[in-house]
């Protein structure tokens, strides 16, 4: 499965820097927000802020990096389908 991100600013009110993920089809199945450095949950992380769709069971893991966000997610499409 092929996933497409595009940059994106997503008014959190904290964290702004943020991608979206869109599907092969471009259809949108989650935007995903970098916590900052000084976030004390998960400093710098991958944070999925929402999920749409068949996403709705993976709850709200955080990610170390976006390849390995992009690799959760698309397990995660591809044991929906």
């Amino acid at each position: 499965m092929s996933l497409i991100l595009q940059p994106i600013r997503v008014a959190t009110g904290f964290d702004e820097d943020g991608m979206l993920v869109l599907d092969e089809e471009q259809r949108l199945v989650a935007v995903l927000v970098r916590l900052s450095d000084n976030n004390e949950v998960a400093p710098g992380r991958w944070y999925v802020e929402a999920k749409f769709g068949v996403l709705e069971g993976l709850g709200h893991p955080t990610y170390a990096d976006l390849d390995a966000a992009l690799e959760g997610i698309a397990q995660h499409l591809a044991s929906r389908r």
